[in-house]
């Protein structure tokens, strides 16, 4: 795929139209100039474009109507759009449905010429991925994507897509569905790729100190500000942040990011006066933030500046197809890092139907530490149904008949849980003939609480172990 050379501007201003040709001219560009959408789509018709600079308001026929039908015969068309002031939704709407990029009117014809040349780099980037991948070389960030499903496969040419530029990306998906990942491709496969990759995660800062963090403070800014801090926009300056947990921030932090998504400036707090970065920012949530919005608990403005283009990432029970393959991988990674005598080289027919049959509701993460627990756990070089978590491969008790319920005496819930989870641990400690350690295991509890539970409910863990 060569790079841009020919360029076709679609404007009903004769002005701007006249200004666009001089300066690309300038730039090597050969172009040719229209004053609405039909005489467009016949410049379409009748030759060749590496791309199109159009107006999203033109007379006859309108810049998205000319993007949907150009992209459709020519899907590898660059096509930028211009939009005037008080416009963002159609210029969101036109990236949306395939637009390189937009910029808004009133804009200096330099920054067009840099659109473009952020074109060619993405278009030098693809090429170079789709030699890479013919030539079975390319081990890059989408191939840790892992899965065959038609999901998956769309997710990976949206990652491709879109990598190459600065845009704003949402990511949503179910927790633990790999949004991290996607992020760390969308860095990697990008001109970014050399400079930091930020990632923080909102919710797990508190509320006061999510302005420090993200945007630093200066010295004296409040008590405990002893000295001046950087943050984190500083730190990924020329490259990518990642804000996971977006839909955590608190009001004034969404006001700031605003702001810097706006202007591209941050200022630090207690400070003064601003600071320019060049960052790209991507956001990834669990959360609704359409919902959020409507309850007043997320900026509307800072959403759809956010959710320029949205990568959603489908949970693991949506792509059964994957399940298989992830754990695979998993099983040739861990084997590597837990550094096994006897490699574990696949999965027993049993343990392969209750992978492939179970639900996965903590999606790809409860996967990978189904399979890292069982790597660990196997004795020989099969996962056996056993090594897998009891919550898989463990058939529930039928409950008793509402009739032998209301006939007992002790209604208590509280007391019932206590026995089923009195029952479980003997049970756990049986399987694991005492091994309290293995045990914690089985129970996904950690080692010390279940040598809390064990002294109170007075279980004898080795008496338990000869039972086995």
């Amino acid at each position: 795929m060569s790079i841009l050379r020919s360029v076709l501007v679609a404007d009903d201003e004769a002005s701007l139209r006249h200004v666009l040709t001089l300066v690309l001219q300038a730039q090597g560009y050969e172009v040719r100039a229209v004053s609405n959408g039909e005489e467009a789509l016949a410049e379409l018709e009748a030759r060749d474009y590496d791309a199109v600079i159009s107006d999203v308001r033109m007379p006859r026929v309108d810049g998205l109507t000319v993007l949907r039908k150009a992209l459709a015969r020519h899907p590898d068309l660059t096509f930028v759009v211009m939009s005037a002031y008080g416009q963002p939704d159609a210029a969101l709407e036109a990236v949306a449905a395939g637009a390189f990029d937009y910029v808004s009117k009133p804009f200096k014809p330099e920054e067009v010429v840099l659109v473009l040349k952020k074109a060619e780099e993405r278009r030098r980037l693809v090429t170079e991925n789709r030699r890479l991948r013919r030539s079975g070389t390319d081990r890059g960030p989408l191939d840790r994507i892992v899965g065959s499903s038609e999901a998956v496969k769309q997710l990976q040419k949206q990652i491709l897509k879109v990598a190459p530029v600065s845009t704003t990306v949402l990511i949503t998906g179910e927790s633990g569905t790999g949004k991290e990942l996607v992020a760390r491709a969308l860095h990697e496969l990008s001109p970014r790729a050399a400079m930091p990759f930020v990632p923080v995660n909102c919710g797990a800062i508190p509320p006061g100190l999510v302005e420090s963090e993200l945007f630093g403070h200066a010295r004296g800014a409040f008590t405990d500000a002893r000295t001046a801090k950087r943050g984190l926009f500083a730190e990924a300056d020329g490259g990518t942040l990642l804000l996971d947990e977006a839909g955590d921030l608190p009001p004034p932090a969404q006001i700031k990011l605003l702001r810097f998504l706006q202007e591209g400036e941050i200022r630090a707090v207690g400070e003064n006066r601003s600071e320019r970065v060049d960052v790209r920012v991507l956001a990834a949530t669990h959360r609704d933030l359409g919902k959020l919005v409507e309850k007043g608990e997320f900026r509307e403005d800072l959403y759809y500046r956010l959710n320029v283009v949205n990568l959603g990432i489908p949970p693991l029970r949506a792509r059964r197809e994957d399940v298989l393959q992830l754990a695979r991988a998993f099983l040739l990674r861990f084997n590597r890092e837990l550094n096994r005598q006897v490699p574990v080289t696949g999965f027993e027919s049993g343990a392969e139907e209750l992978l492939a049959s179970y639900s996965w509701p903590g999606n790809v993460r409860e996967l990978e530490n189904a399979i890292e627990r069982a790597v660990l756990l196997a004795e020989g070089n099969l996962v056996q149904v056993q090594n897998l978590p009891e919550r898989i491969w463990s058939v529930p008790q039928p409950a008793p008949p509402a009739s032998e319920v209301a006939s007992q005496e002790d209604l208590s819930l509280k007391r019932a849980m206590r026995s089923l989870e009195e029952r479980y641990i003997r049970a756990a400690l049986r399987r694991t003939r005492g091994n309290r350690t293995r045990a914690a295991e089985l129970l996904e509890i950690s080692h010390r609480a279940l040598l809390y539970k064990i002294k109170e409910y007075g279980i004898d863990a080795d008496a338990e172990g000869e039972l086995a």
